[in-house]
């Protein structure tokens, strides 16, 4: 009943917000309710662009997969990463869609990826209200926001049509992803020791021992919260944004996931960043290459036809 109400009121808000773009103006309409989790609110924030293309992104940004637990901690939703993108795929038409998820430590996996899930949902069931197609979505996001934008293009998605809430009976599979430094294969994560592993650790709730055998509880979650092992012909097409001296993230990690959605016959594009770190702007790169506008062209070309 609840997120009846939940969505109800937020397609109110989208129609308000709506009506202010008949100038032409952009706007950001803040704190829409996707979904609720034991009282706490699943919030996102809408980047309405002054002359819209009937498309909509969701934009997951990087947080190491997690969050502090401060109350007046500032929300994912609102990170300067979000800006960065969020700007050169309104000015193109895209209706953006910043949400925030459940975070380590106090949720584990799979709370993030539920989340995420749940949201492209409630962006799907509420399509018609925001001016967007439902069949045709995209998502794009950074280091672990784009862990989680590749799940949603790996992972089946399937709705449940006897669930009593009907957001939940949507698909959470999106249609187009572009997915900058992100963590593909935690298994070869954990085995190359390096930084970041301590990250995934206290993400997944559990150390991957170098002896773990291949059944163990912890190799199979390990490789159930991996982009790579989802793999299917059927997945959306991938652009892979990926600086070559990453430290946080090798670029092993897209260079691994290219190669399986190669082999599955997926259309997939490695821009790899010469010189770059692992910043949303590539840090350590005094020119790097137009990735901004290589995320609206993939867009435009896969999403859009």
């Amino acid at each position: 009943m609840m997120l009846r109400q939940t969505a109800g009121c937020a397609a109110i808000a989208v129609l308000l917000a709506m009506q202010g773009l008949a100038a032409g103006e952009p706007k950001i309409e803040r704190n829409v309710i996707f979904g609720m989790y034991s009282g706490l609110a699943l919030l996102m924030d809408v980047h309405y662009p002054a002359k819209p293309n009937g498309y909509g992104v969701v934009y997951i940004a990087g947080s190491g997969f997690h969050a502090s637990q401060a109350y007046n901690a500032s929300p994912l939703k609102q990170s300067g990463q979000v800006l960065l993108f969020a700007k050169p795929l309104t000015e193109a038409g895209y209706t953006v869609f910043a949400i925030c998820h459940r975070a380590a430590p106090r949720f584990r996996y799979p709370a993030a990826v539920e989340d995420v899930q749940r949201a492209v949902r409630f962006i799907r069931h509420n399509a018609k209200t925001y001016g967007i197609r439902p069949d045709r979505i995209g998502a794009t996001g950074g280091s672990s926001g784009g862990h989680l934008v590749s799940m949603l293009g790996v992972l089946d998605g399937k709705g449940d049509p006897d669930d009593p809430d009907p957001v939940n009976r949507e698909s959470a599979k999106v249609q187009c992803v572009v997915a900058r430094a992100a963590p593909t294969d935690l298994v070869a994560r954990m085995q190359e020791g390096s930084t970041g592993t301590a990250t995934i650790a206290s993400f997944l709730g559990m150390r991957l021992p170098g002896n773990a055998p291949p059944n163990s509880i912890e190799a199979r979650t390990y490789r159930e919260a991996s982009p790579v092992t989802h793999v299917s012909s059927d997945d959306p097409p991938m652009l892979l944004l990926h600086g070559d001296e990453d430290r946080t993230v090798p670029i092993e990690q897209s260079e691994i996931m290219e190669q399986a959605l190669k082999k599955a016959g997926v259309e997939v594009k490695l821009l790899r960043v010469a010189g770059g770190g692992h910043g949303a702007n590539f840090s350590g790169v005094e020119n790097p290459p137009d990735y901004l506008g290589e995320t609206v062209r993939w867009f435009d070309r896969h999403l859009r036809k």
